[in-house]
């Protein structure tokens, strides 16, 4: 018994008869009639009593319309989903995000929202290197992470690079708004140090190439301590955009670095020759509608 079976079943059921069950199937009365007995010889069991032209349904016939109902209404569902999903209207979007973050992302995520309201998140932080890793194992489809890096094997859109800022505490008194380089070695400097993000010494090298010695008394990997730290006013940071506008509840004041070259680049990735879902595939849209 199948569900194109369980459907006839249902409109014998309902019109009581099968000359108008058949015409609401659009279809003849004997193949229709025929497919009921079928049924019956499998179930090994009747499921209708006819007296005179109304079809009345037996116990196990009355039984099998309830679960008839049920399971086809389950097959219409599943039906719908997989479509959805198979559209981008439902499904999950699965996308890695590098510890640093990205600065556009809570944009994007705002509008897809609102785009595909139905479509659900996994977003998993990681280090870049470590992302490159969870797309390979399928645990995620895409990643927003740090450039550059060895990326043969994966499509890239490069993203907007960010500034980094001059981060102090906000009771820091100072009657500019920006700062070079020869400024900031005067501080104490705490600096960003995540394994395999290289921060620590891009910005040390600004430092280098100038001539000067920055005030370094410590590094520290996690950007919450980080920035509870600064925040005290007991040292100062340097960091990208990404971490000044994810933070915002931190009593910190973010300073315009004058005579910066230093950038933070990033970039969406995914594997070449993989299939992506259509919830990926709606989102690398959205991020190069924006580009």
């Amino acid at each position: 018994m199948d569900i194109r079976q369980l459907r006839y079943f249902i409109a014998i059921a309902e019109e009581k008869q099968i000359t108008a069950a058949a015409q609401r199937l659009h279809m003849t009365q004997p193949p229709l009639g025929q497919q009921l007995k079928l049924i019956e010889q499998e179930l090994g069991v009747d499921l209708i009593l006819r007296t005179g032209k109304v079809i009345e349904l037996t116990e196990a016939g009355q039984a099998l319309y309830k679960h008839a109902l049920h399971l086809t209404k389950l097959m219409e569902e599943a039906e719908n989903d997989v479509k959805e999903i198979g559209k981008g209207t439902r499904g999950k979007l699965r996308i890695g995000v590098n510890t640093l973050s990205s600065a556009q992302l809570p944009q994007l995520l705002r509008i897809f929202k609102t785009r595909y309201p139905e479509v659900t998140y996994k977003i998993q932080q990681n280090e870049s290197a470590q992302l490159l890793r969870l797309i390979r194992e399928h645990a995620i489809e895409l990643a927003i992470i740090r450039l550059p890096m060895e990326l043969s094997d994966f499509e890239v859109i490069q993203l907007q690079s960010e500034p980094f800022y001059f981060v102090t505490a906000k009771s820091f008194a100072s009657e500019s708004q920006a700062f070079s380089f020869a400024d900031i070695q005067r501080y104490p400097l705490i600096l960003p140090s995540t394994e395999g993000l290289g921060l620590y010494h891009s910005i040390i090298d600004q430092f280098t190439v100038r001539g000067l010695q920055p005030n370094v008394i410590g590094e520290c990997s996690d950007m919450v301590t980080l920035l509870g730290w600064v925040s005290s006013g007991d040292a100062t940071t340097i960091v990208p955009e990404s971490i000044v506008k994810w933070h915002k509840e931190y009593a910190f004041q973010a300073n315009e670095i004058a005579d910066s070259q230093l950038k933070l680049a990033t970039g969406l990735i995914w594997l070449k020759d993989r299939h992506v879902s259509k919830a990926a595939q709606h989102f690398i849209e959205l991020l190069q509608e924006t580009q």
